[in-house]
């Protein structure tokens, strides 16, 4: 297997300038993915997310916004050591791609480096599947949270 990218492409019922939103602001991914978020939705914008309750003991993993085209494409590196700067060699990339699709949007995500972290196979093959199963949980609350959102709009 290659464990090079994961890719998924969902429909959701809400205008890209909404899901544009929901996928880059902290207080609308707490609402879906993470439990906390703590960044500027800005390039460059450094943070952290995390994921449990921070007050008993959760995950926290850095955070940096790579690019900010409201309402077309938000990208970010995670999960890249406290105190490093996010690289290839050092953090996944996350590219959510949004285009208008008739009332709603189609949003395309992507993340990659799995291999670029220069670990041996069997690390990877662990990361990639424990990140396919990852999005493959919360990916599937975002179009309900969106559509939600967008209705209260």
């Amino acid at each position: 297997m290659e464990y090079g990218t994961i890719e998924r492409e969902i429909h959701i019922d809400a205008s890209p300038e909404v899901v544009f939103d929901v996928v880059s602001s902290p207080e609308h991914l707490r609402e879906w993915w993470p439990d906390e978020a703590e960044f500027p939705a800005v390039p460059g914008g450094a943070g952290r997310i995390c994921f449990g309750d921070p007050t008993q003991g959760g995950t926290w993993v850095q955070f940096t916004v790579v690019d900010a085209v409201p309402p077309r494409h938000f990208s970010f590196r995670w999960t890249h050591a406290e105190g490093e700067t996010a690289a290839q060699d050092n953090s996944f990339l996350v590219v959510f791609e949004l285009e208008p699709a008739g009332d709603g949007t189609l949003l395309r995500m992507t993340e990659s480096g799995f291999r670029e972290r220069g670990w041996d196979e069997a690390k990877v093959a662990a990361e990639y599947a424990d990140h396919v199963s990852g999005w493959d949980h919360f990916l599937s609350r975002l179009p309900a949270y969106a559509a939600k959102v967008g209705s209260a709009a």
